[in-house]
């Protein structure tokens, strides 16, 4: 059971209730089986129930829990929460994006979702409100397995860092725990970056703890003896552990290359993933290691900057280049050898002939890059990326599918600037509130 209860947090929830998915046709097909399902209800009960339900999908449990009491207190459980997730994988919901100013410190505070089968079926595809279960309006930093971890809005007077669940509409309230002014949170939030860390594993009973990582590049000082370390970048790290109810700073750091580091850090495997630049810094939360990976391919082999993303496929983390040269993803085969393999790749002529309705004169505009890249890798996970050109698109890699995802005014878009971009996954996660 997660240990979530410690003096320097809170941990709350609100009543549970469906997240409003707008998927009408899914509903009443949905209604059907939860009619038929409480004729069954009659004659399966205690193990059994809970047998059949621990092996449906998360998003599926929304409205069975709908069905009667009985079912609403089972699905709800910790104990069936600990069931259902090592029966079932935990599959791709949709995509959280944030948007930010580029020259303004304040936050903007509207959180879109973006739900993936409703992308392909044509229907509502954004909502504003999954989020609303929160005391506070907040900023998107990291997702993992069902748990979203954010913070408060700056400028705040007091500001407080969640880890939530929006399927059991529940959080717990971590401080904040440093500088509080106002010129201090506005460079902490452009140096920092905070990322999340959750494991759990049936054959060990169920995971008991969370971890965040914090991950800051600091600037090396001027030092009288040694001029050749002055202005050189490395990275520090500190961790927070729910079950010590703390942080604590790493001794390990790590020396980069690039001022450049996307807050959106990928957990895969006991490992977590930054881009840095163009390449990948990586940090083992277990044994508290470090080590640049460099990119697939150099800079240098492309005529425009290239435009990229990493996100996480089949348990691998995955590199997506968006270029003159087309769309290409590569997976890391080994990252303590740097091994990519290319797993995929499309050139910009052969999308434009696909789609002809949705792009045109992509290579020029590559090039030309008005205005910033004209297209641009938001998010990768399970083979789907999202991408924004002058809409959305959702591309499936794997069967060469593309869908248009939503407009900038279905997200009442504000500045598109770098925006933050988190793939969710719907689970039954628990916080232990006993």
């Amino acid at each position: 059971m997660l240990n979530f209860l410690n003096p320097a947090k809170e941990v709350s929830r609100r009543p549970s209730s469906s997240l409003a998915l707008g998927e009408e046709e899914r509903e009443k097909k949905m209604e059907v089986t939860a009619q038929k399902m409480k004729k069954a209800n009659t004659f399966i009960h205690g193990d059994a129930l809970t047998e059949i339900l621990s092996r449906v999908p998360a998003k599926e449990l929304l409205t069975l829990k709908l069905v009667c009491k009985e079912w609403h207190r089972v699905i709800t459980s910790c104990s069936f929460a600990k069931a259902q997730l090592g029966t079932t994988e935990v599959v791709l919901t949709g995509f959280i994006l944030q948007e930010k100013f580029k020259w303004c410190n304040d936050d903007i505070k509207i959180v879109s979702y973006i739900f993936v089968e409703e992308m392909a079926r044509g229907g509502s595809k954004v909502n504003l409100t999954v989020f609303d279960f929160l005391p506070e309006d907040v900023v998107m930093l990291a997702s993992c397995k069902g748990l979203v971890c954010c913070r408060s809005c700056f400028p705040s007077e007091k500001p407080f860092i969640y880890v939530c669940n929006p399927w059991r509409r529940e959080w717990v309230k971590l401080e904040w725990p440093w500088l509080t002014s106002k010129y201090e949170i506005s460079n902490s939030q452009r140096s920092m970056a905070l990322a999340l860390a959750l494991d759990f594993d049936p054959s060990k009973g169920f995971v008991e703890t969370f971890k965040l990582v914090r991950v800051k590049q600091v600037e090396v000082e001027r030092d009288e003896d040694d001029d050749e370390q002055e202005g050189k970048l490395y990275f520090t790290f500190e961790l927070y552990s729910s079950e010590i109810g703390a942080w604590r700073k790493s001794n390990e750091t790590c020396q980069c290359y690039s001022k450049w580091v996307n807050n959106e850090g990928i957990y895969i495997g006991g490992v977590l993933h930054w881009l840095n630049g163009y390449g990948v810094l990586t940090f083992d939360v277990e044994n508290e290691l470090s080590w640049l990976v460099p990119a697939p391919v150099p800079v240098s082999e492309f005529m425009a900057v290239p435009e990229v993303c990493i996100g996480e496929s089949e348990g691998r983390l995955h590199y997506v280049v968006v270029s003159e040269q087309g769309v290409h993803v590569w997976c890391l085969e080994d990252c303590y050898e740097y091994r990519w393999i290319l797993m995929y790749c499309k050139s910009l002529e052969e999308i434009e002939g696909e789609w002809p309705q949705s792009f045109i004169n992509l290579k020029v505009h590559m090039l030309e890059r008005v205005n910033g890249p004209w297209v641009k890798p938001l998010a990768f996970k399970d083979g789907l990326l999202l991408m924004k050109c002058v809409y959305l698109y959702l591309f499936d890699v794997k069967n060469n599918k593309m869908a248009q995802a939503c407009s900038l005014r279905d997200l009442k878009s504000q500045c598109m600037f770098k925006p933050t971009v988190l793939a969710h996954s719907l689970s039954l996660v628990p916080f232990n509130t006993v």
